[in-house]
């Protein structure tokens, strides 16, 4: 593999968290994968990545070089993408998909000003917070949120976001202020129906990594819909910085367990196949990979 492959396949290992759902994403092997991660660390002389039965994890190094590739990454993409454009105009419907309350605070404000730089691509937004399949449901594109599963799609990353536990000052007053992720069972839980680790909460601070199982004494599929319970006294939650953030910023929440923290998720661009990329995608591609960033609050 050459420099660029080697690099494609480190940040794979990174984003899915597993050598064998680097190698499906990549239609590669394990072994090839693992060659290639490892002639990198050779030619570098560092060790990019902690490997053990249970994770993988980064080392300082590999940190710092993760962000350096995927910087790499995204020019290069975005070079064989201003030459496609001018192989072909933009043009056609393309079908977005995107987790409901990130697709109306984030991405709605974006739209306009992508429509203003390419008249000729017509979009279609459907959001939902449903895991949907690109193939069977016609979409061209989706946003995501989290670690990318094992499958054939590709993923760009956008920008990233962590997790962080909330609850109103009002029900820590009642209720106490948890001292340490052990407490959490003991505490009433409004719970995310679609997250990944259901009910078992991990959160990395000075013991290391604890997982602790919850205690749910509601549920909803919306992340907003979980906070405005919060915001009610009715419980602890975990969600995105990016919902939480104004009502952090007001007081009417207020994190819980400082010092622990959730692990970082990635929000990113997926979609079927990297080969014949179409123009009218791959600049909506382009163009998210700018300005997602750009509005990142609090991420």
């Amino acid at each position: 593999m050459d420099r660029v492959e080697q690099m494609q396949a480190f940040v794979a290992v990174v984003d899915t968290g597993h050598f064998v759902t680097a190698a499906d994403a990549l239609g590669l092997s394990k072994a090839a994968v693992s060659r290639a991660v490892n002639g990198l660390e050779a030619r570098l002389g560092v060790r990019l990545l902690h490997r053990t039965t249970r994770r993988l994890s980064l080392t300082n190094e590999g940190e710092i070089f993760l962000g350096r590739c995927r910087q790499i990454l995204a020019e290069l993409e975005a070079a064989e993408g201003e030459v496609g454009e001018r192989r072909a105009e933009a043009s056609g419907r393309v079908r977005v998909n995107a987790p409901v309350s990130f697709g109306v605070q984030h991405l709605a404000p974006l739209w306009g000003a992508f429509r203003a730089q390419h008249p000729g691509v017509e979009l279609e937004v459907i959001l939902s917070d449903r895991l949907v399949d690109l193939v069977d449901e016609g979409f061209d594109l989706a946003v995501r949120i989290g670690r990318l599963a094992s499958s054939s799609l590709v993923g760009r990353q956008l920008a990233s976001t962590r997790l962080r536990v909330c609850a109103a000052p009002e029900y820590l007053d009642a209720h106490g202020r948890p001292a340490h992720p052990r407490d959490l069972p003991g505490h009433a839980v409004i719970a995310y129906s679609y997250s990944a680790a259901g009910d078992d909460w991990t959160l990395e601070g000075p013991d290391g990594a604890v997982t602790v199982t919850t205690r749910p004494v509601m549920r909803s599929n919306n992340g907003d819909t979980c906070i405005a319970a919060a915001v009610a006294g009715q419980g602890i939650v975990l969600q995105p910085g990016f919902l939480l953030h104004p009502w952090r910023a007001d007081g009417r929440l207020e994190e819980v367990l400082p010092g622990w923290e959730a692990p970082a998720l990635g929000i990113h661009a997926v979609y079927p196949s990297r080969r014949h990329l179409l123009p009218k995608v791959r600049v909506l591609i382009d163009f998210l990979a700018r300005r997602v960033g750009e509005r990142s609050v609090d991420w």
